[in-house]
């Protein structure tokens, strides 16, 4: 798919969203700007690399012969303390992300953002300890990430929750996220999903028994974060959420589940909430979206999420689901002023990018969607030291901390 057929698709998907909402002349603008968009022409077009398209699964099962990883040979052993991140001192500058012509510019409270290149490696200098957590569900090890600079004063926590395959460990070399909790002076956790669960070490986010507070996973890593802010001087208003596929789509379960514990949640190739209830209508979920019976919020946090155009593990779809279920359940007082503001973008040698942010009345982005066009099943802009990252993306990590220092919980 070429740049202009991007254009067309990325206009016609946001039409069909603001048509169903009701939202028929906002919807009508949305068309007429990208008729006009694709005349338009942009600067360099999406870099030809993509990462191997990874296939895993979600049950409890046997592999078959067709059902390995194609990623298995470059993960190898990430040792425990990873010396692959590190801080990294101001961002690289690249491409500035352009507008669609026509497009609504976001209000001045909302940041424009120019990708960089992610973090280069680095020794992190702070702790990168193994802990364990147990309550009724049963027990999950976690490893903490300790920045150098805490001394006793109120920090920032992120959960970070892998995919299906991953570890802990690999999913902090992949992400790169040590090394920003070094650089900004924050708190990072990664449970780890027990094989003894799902021998792929996927969350079992498809099972109705861990969709709920209170109850099964989301117990466990709730109390694993409760454990950290009791154990360590944690800011209770800056804690958030993020996962990656099966990790992303448990972290829109935290979000859903337990709107008072996290400020806000990142989401990278994830499903939306409640968007499958067994195993077989995981697997539909994933190539199709989530049901029309997907359940609505009652309380939605903000969300800032990544999915890459050439998906074929989580179908990008997945990405709008997930975005009509968190514009419908924002609360009133912050509902979207108006349709989304779109930026187009492309990382220097790497990805183009649209970016859609829907402002609250306030001016303020409480939605973030972005789209890598021509990326797949993987973490954009992660270290090719973990598995199922996408280097040559916009730095999805330094985008979710971003977002994230813009959403204290009020």
């Amino acid at each position: 798919m070429n740049d202009r057929q991007d254009r067309m698709q990325d206009g016609m998907a946001e039409a069909t969203r603001q048509t169903r909402a009701g939202r028929l002349a906002e919807a009508t603008a949305v068309i007429q700007r990208t008729l006009k968009g694709v005349l338009h022409k942009d600067g360099p077009g999406a870099g030809q690399g993509s990462a191997t398209e990874p296939t895993y699964r979600i049950v409890e099962e046997k592999p078959s012969a067709t059902e390995t990883s194609t990623e298995s040979s470059r993960r190898g052993t990430i040792p425990d303390n990873d010396t692959s991140t590190g801080p990294a001192k101001g961002r690289p500058a690249t491409a500035q992300g352009a507008h669609l012509p026509g497009a609504q510019r976001p209000p001045e409270s909302i940041r424009r953002v120019t990708p960089g290149m992610p973090p280069s490696p680095a020794q992190t200098s702070g702790q990168f300890i193994d802990k364990t957590f147990s309550n009724a569900a049963g027990t999950r090890a976690y490893k903490l990430y300790i920045p150098s600079a805490y001394a006793g004063q109120p920090l920032p926590l992120v959960i970070m929750l892998h995919g299906c395959t991953q570890s802990s460990a690999d999913f902090a070399a992949g992400t790169r996220m040590n090394a920003l909790a070094e650089r900004d002076t924050f708190f990072v956790a990664y449970p780890e999903q027990a094989q003894s669960a799902n021998s792929s070490k996927c969350w079992n986010w498809f099972q109705p028994a861990n969709q709920h507070s209170g109850k099964g996973e989301p117990s466990l890593i709730a109390g694993i974060t409760r454990e950290i802010m009791s154990g360590y001087y944690i800011d209770a208003k800056r804690v958030y959420v993020a996962g990656m596929s099966a990790g992303g789509a448990m972290a829109t379960i935290m979000a859903a589940t337990y709107p008072d514990l996290y400020a806000a949640v990142g989401v990278h190739s994830g499903l939306a909430y409640g968007a499958a209830h067994d195993f077989r209508s995981g697997f539909e979920a994933m190539k199709k979206g989530a049901s029309q019976h997907m359940r609505q919020l009652a309380k939605a946090i903000p969300l800032i999420t990544f999915h890459g155009d050439r998906d074929t593990t989580v179908a990008t779809i997945n990405a709008d689901h997930m975005l009509d279920q968190w514009l419908q359940g924002v609360e009133d007082g912050g509902k979207p002023a108006g349709g989304a503001a779109v930026e187009r973008g492309h990382v220097a040698g790497g990805h183009a990018y649209t970016r859609f942010t829907y402002p609250d009345a306030r001016g303020r982005a409480i939605v973030e969607k972005w789209i890598v066009h021509h990326a797949g099943h993987a973490w954009s802009g992660g270290s090719s030291r973990g598995s199922f990252t996408e280097p040559k993306g916009p730095d999805a990590s330094t985008e979710m901390v971003r977002f994230f220092n813009e959403h204290p919980r009020s």
